[in-house]
């Protein structure tokens, strides 16, 4: 009788903790439905006043009330190509070096560094930048770069220290510690026997990196980039201090730009008009957009690729 009774009780405790389970992971998709749908609702009227001409108009100009989010997308998305650039190869090397090169006496060290990087706040970054990192770029690096780099249109323009390139440079940095880390834990999951059989053929530690360690965790890997870039697309504070906001589009990584991100941070609370408001919701709706294309293509990705074994 007791063991009846027991049993029932199991049933229902799985029961409930089945149907609580539901709830919590629905509660995900219908928080996201709701921010989209607020979203949509409060920029219905820049929508219906521009249409689809708001994605590709260069225009922004709050006096006339003519409005367009080219710059602001362009800007978001050089500036996270430009981080990603830097950081994942940096990330990735940080990774190996401590899970496969670095003396025990510095993995403890190192590892902890790149956790309290991760941990800085992004205004620290951002002020960070404008004192200290824009001054030196200003002196030292841009002044060479368009002297001797010049001819690329990329690096032309006035060595003023903020603008693209600088923006880059701080998400590059932000978004380190977390591409690093992710890395880092992916490759202690390596089972140690398919590294031994590697160095058993002879292999040398860059051949069982390369075709061992990185295709066993490639998924790993590009869910690390991909949470590095959600990182750098939806940056706010660290890029409006150094990235020049500037509604201008131009193919020199030296000129001041903008971001959609820094275009909410530095006129929403100047926003009085209701096209103006509703134009600065319709980025928010814009950045929301692109931040869920980009997880869904990354989600994609990951499936697609599983480790095959390495070949020598």
């Amino acid at each position: 009788m007791r063991f009846l009774d027991r049993h029932k009780a199991d049933k229902l405790g799985d029961a409930i903790f089945k149907r609580v389970s539901y709830f919590f992971a629905l509660s995900v998709i219908v928080l996201m439905a709701l921010i989209f749908i607020i979203l949509l609702k409060e920029s219905f009227l820049s929508i219906k006043t521009f249409g689809f001409g708001f994605i590709y108009s260069s225009a922004w100009d709050p006096v006339a009330s003519d409005f367009g989010a080219l710059p602001a997308i362009y800007g978001t998305l050089v500036s996270s190509a430009i981080a990603i650039v830097i950081a994942v190869p940096v990330s990735l090397g940080i990774a190996i070096f401590l899970t496969e090169m670095a003396p025990k006496s510095l993995k403890g060290p190192i590892g902890t560094a790149i956790e309290l990087l991760a941990s800085i706040p992004s205004i620290i970054y951002g002020m960070w930048g404008l004192f200290i990192f824009a001054p030196f770029l200003a002196e030292y690096v841009e002044p060479y770069m368009t002297e001797y780099l010049g001819f690329i249109p990329l690096f032309q323009g006035a060595p003023l220290g903020i603008g693209m390139l600088p923006a880059g440079f701080i998400l590059a940095i932000m978004i380190i510690p977390f591409i690093s880390s992710v890395t880092r834990d992916v490759f202690h999951m390596v089972p140690p026997m398919l590294k031994e059989s590697g160095y058993g053929v002879g292999a040398t530690k860059w051949e069982v990196i390369r075709k061992v360690v990185i295709p066993y965790t490639r998924s790993g890997i590009i869910g690390a980039i991909i949470l590095g870039l959600g990182r750098a697309l939806g940056e706010t504070m660290a890029v409006t201090f150094v990235i020049g906001n500037s509604h201008k589009i131009s193919a020199a990584l030296l000129d001041p730009a903008t971001s959609i991100s820094a275009t909410l941070a530095n006129e929403f609370t100047e926003a009085v008009e209701d096209l103006y408001l509703s134009s600065l919701i319709e980025l928010g709706l814009i950045l929301f957009v692109i931040t869920f294309i980009v997880l869904a293509l990354a989600k994609l990705l990951i499936s697609r690729f599983s480790y095959q074994g390495g070949k020598f």
